[in-house]
């Protein structure tokens, strides 16, 4: 299996998310083939680019392949501020949900080889490669930790779609009554789990 990742937003919007979604890289290529196919998608995948409709039909893919997802969501107005009363860094937050949603995982694969693939692109490459490095060693022997551009990768642009969505429920956004009407049976069933963080060290 190999855990794709992405994040949403950041807490200039509200919020940040970020999403450690699970597939195999096989289901991940038919369910964005298969997206495509049907919704004559050109480009790349986002989910702030797709309709409500859309959005279900993506996820109603994912879920059908038996995807599973865990979420690190922080909301502005819930994060523990830092002694000088600021918020934490752009960059720490992301290190610290990137660190919270896989280490969900970890204790799960059973032990299993895990490859982490990361999306390439909101950080300069030499930042992204210490965090690369970080969860390298967090893995040790289980997997390979890589970066990847979400334009090339299927699981990347999924895991896009479902950081997206919590995005917009976290910040309440207008079409977050929708999006949760949409995930309400996954968070139920459990394929998508969320984890929230309301403290940076």
């Amino acid at each position: 299996m190999t855990i794709y990742c992405d994040e949403s937003g950041g807490l200039n919007a509200g919020a940040m998310t970020f999403s450690a979604v699970m597939l195999t890289p096989q289901a991940a290529t038919e369910i964005h083939d298969r997206f495509r196919g049907v919704t004559g998608l050109r480009g790349e995948l986002k989910g702030s680019r797709i309709s409500i409709v859309e959005r279900a039909y993506l996820l109603e893919l994912f879920d059908r392949a038996g995807g599973r997802a865990w979420v690190a969501v922080a909301e502005r107005d819930k994060l523990a501020r830092n002694p000088g009363g600021t918020l934490p860094s752009d960059l720490a937050l992301y290190a610290a949900l990137l660190d919270l949603a896989i280490g969900r995982w970890l204790p799960e694969t059973g032990g299993v080889c895990t490859d982490v693939v990361i999306d390439d692109g909101r950080y300069d490459p030499k930042i992204l490669a210490g965090v690369r490095e970080e969860i390298q060693a967090g893995l040790g022997q289980w997997g390979r930790a890589s970066l990847a551009d979400s334009r090339r990768s299927d699981g990347v642009q999924i895991a896009d779609v479902i950081a997206n969505s919590l995005f917009n429920i976290a910040v309440g956004s207008q079409r977050a009554h929708r999006i949760q009407r949409i995930l309400d049976p996954m968070l139920t069933s459990r394929a998508i789990r969320v984890a929230e963080l309301t403290h940076v060290e």
